[in-house]
């Protein structure tokens, strides 16, 4: 059979390559590992693509009159068309041109179909014209493509059949990752797992790359959990086939390392880090070093060791300036991250010294640094500027990091994020009209990129039900805090923080509906939650039965009574100063 096509989607949204037939057919693997996802908060090194061989002989395109569609049922018109295809575009003579190459063909083998045999050819050109139509960022028409391409194999046929579908359901999944669509693009690398565990076994090392693989999917996704497990079992195989401090197993300590951090276990991501750091000392590689070295500050600073951390910092701006110069992306980012831990240190000047120097980086920045990076840093300071009670010159860097993104593939959640921040920061200085379309913004491109189950989808609407209580639109609101609570009961827990302060706001909703008994209802469960969790000293309990008090006694005097002002009743933990907001957002994972 010839090589089937794995094409997938570089890091950072950039256009898909196209790779020639040789190059899967000569690999001799009957499945093939999928390269790094394209997150910028991943701390796992990609893997190298293939690219178009230079040296393709360019071919002239066949005349017109040899194209006709009675010709397309030619068995040997398939295979031709589809090496003109790969040829044009290693050529240099255009996507386009691959495009119409790549449709006859796929055309061909279908009319080219046996007794509805399953035709490997038809599922490869398929691949291949997904490819192209991701490389024209047409990605919406490459996903049908795609759904038809996966149902052409056959898996209990043979290696061939679980190469081909493997493929495609990674191919899939790259698609729907860079429509934003996470949940969709997660359920098809499981798919493909499935296949390649099949096909391989469980301990087989590209099955290892695969489970990294889906493991950075649900990263970015917020599904912790999910990735800490498939990140284990890549710890598990790779200690098996990989010699010691090898390079595979330093990216997947670097990627639990994330996980651990991401669920505050800033003493387990240390120690993956340290390991993951020396395995990169092994093997020569200077500036991973540093990078690692960067992310060892961040635990340091997590952990109010704040000494170690600037001695970590330091060490990577040193190798970073030295291999990369003085005005590389790298640099404005150990800047950032300088400037954030002299802001809690006190030392507001140094601070501000190291905001400003890497705000000029990111006004200059080099030609080949990528958008999404410049975004992130601005994002970064923004929360800065926002701490040293700045909001104009944060609005101003966050505005400018959606306009940065808002023509990029897979960026929609970022964008999402960012608005829900510009939702809260309006929310805090009483600009309550413009907190709200922020939010809804928000919310909007969440829904539609499959983010409703996530906890920070919750997070957002529970914020965006207090900016519309400020506004009265009361039933807007109690709405949006019954849907918060759905999803962070089954996220996070009812014991959990948000969730606590989303039942209050729904208690004060409600009772500023008039509908007396629902409140009493939420703020009893309320506080058995808090005792039973919290304790009876603690001063929330004291507030939430202060408050069911007051509501048991309007109840019992009348129960028709006229709407009150919610401002005795919205949960006092909802209501945050500005530094409190900066800090909650700046951390509530709004990198991709």
């Amino acid at each position: 059979m010839p090589g089937l096509v794995s094409v997938k989607t570089p890091p950072h949204g950039s256009q898909t390559p196209i790779r020639p037939e040789s190059d899967r057919s000569e690999s001799g693997d009957p499945i093939s590992n999928s390269p790094a996802i394209r997150r910028p908060t991943s701390p796992s090194t990609s893997t190298s693509r293939a690219k178009p061989s230079p040296d393709r002989k360019k071919m002239s395109p066949p005349e017109k009159s040899g194209l006709d569609k009675s010709s397309l049922d030619n068995p040997n018109l398939g295979p031709f068309l589809l090496k003109l295809a790969r040829d044009a575009i290693a050529s240099g003579e255009g996507l386009d041109k691959g495009l119409e190459y790549a449709l006859r063909a796929a055309k061909s083998f279908e009319k080219c179909v046996v007794d509805n045999e399953p035709n490997l050819d038809l599922a490869m050109s398929l691949h291949v014209l997904a490819a192209i139509y991701c490389s024209l960022g047409r990605f919406e028409e490459a996903a049908p493509v795609l759904e038809r391409a996966i149902k052409v194999p056959e898996v209990s046929r043979g290696a061939d059949h679980a190469l081909a579908a493997f493929s495609g359901y990674m191919q899939l999944g790259d698609t729907h990752s860079m429509l934003g669509q996470l949940d969709r693009s997660i359920e098809c690398y499981k798919e493909g797992l499935k296949i390649q565990r099949e096909a391989l076994g469980e301990n087989d090392p590209r099955v290892a790359e695969t489970c990294r693989y889906l493991a950075e999917a649900h990263v970015q996704a917020v599904q912790f959990d999910e990735a800490e497990n498939l990140c284990k079992k890549t710890l598990e195989i790779h200690r098996v086939h990989s010699p010691p401090a090898s390079l595979e197993e330093a990216a997947d300590r670097r990627l639990m390392a994330l996980i651990c951090e991401a669920k505050e276990g800033y003493e387990s991501a240390l120690e993956h880090l340290v390991l993951a750091r020396m395995a990169m000392i092994a093997n020569g590689q200077e500036n991973e070093v540093a990078a690692i070295d960067v992310s060892i500050g961040n635990m340091y600073l997590s952990l109010s060791r704040f000494d170690e951390a600037v001695f970590s910092y330091q060490k990577a701006l040193t190798v970073f300036k030295s291999s990369k110069g003085d005005s590389h992306p790298s640099v404005a980012s150990v800047f950032v991250r300088l400037a954030d831990l002299y802001y809690k240190t006190g030392k507001l000047r140094e601070s501000r010294s190291y905001s400003e120097n890497a705000l000029r980086i990111y006004a200059s920045p080099l030609p080949e640094t990528a958008v999404e990076e410049i975004a992130s840093g601005m994002t970064e300071i923004s929360a800065i500027y926002e701490l040293f009670d700045e909001p104009e010159e944060a609005l101003k860097l966050l505005e400018e990091s959606i306009k940065l993104l808002e023509d990029k593939p897979g960026q929609q959640i970022t964008i999402a994020g960012i608005q829900a921040r510009i939702g809260v920061m309006f929310y805090v200085v009483g600009r309550y009209e413009e907190s709200w379309s922020s939010f809804e913004n928000a919310v909007a491109k969440l829904r539609a990129n499959g983010e409703r189950k996530s906890a920070f989808f919750g997070v957002v609407l529970n914020q965006m039900g207090l900016a519309g209580v400020q506004l009265f639109k009361i039933d807007e609101a109690a709405e949006l805090f019954e849907e918060a609570r759905e999803i962070l009961e089954r996220e996070c827990g009812p014991y959990h923080q948000e969730t606590l302060g989303v039942y209050s706001n729904l208690a004060a909703t409600y009772d500023a509906m008039g509908r007396i008994e629902d409140a009493i209802e939420i703020l009893q469960y309320v506080l058995k939650l808090r005792e039973e969790n919290l304790g009876t000293a603690n001063p929330d309990f004291d507030d939430e039965k202060k408050r069911l008090t007051e509501l048991l006694k309007e109840s019992g005097r009348s129960r028709n009574k006229e709407a009150k002002s919610l401002e005795n009743f919205i949960d006092p933990h909802t209501r945050r100063t500005k530094k409190e907001t900066s800090r909650k957002w700046s951390g509530f994972g709004l990198r991709s």
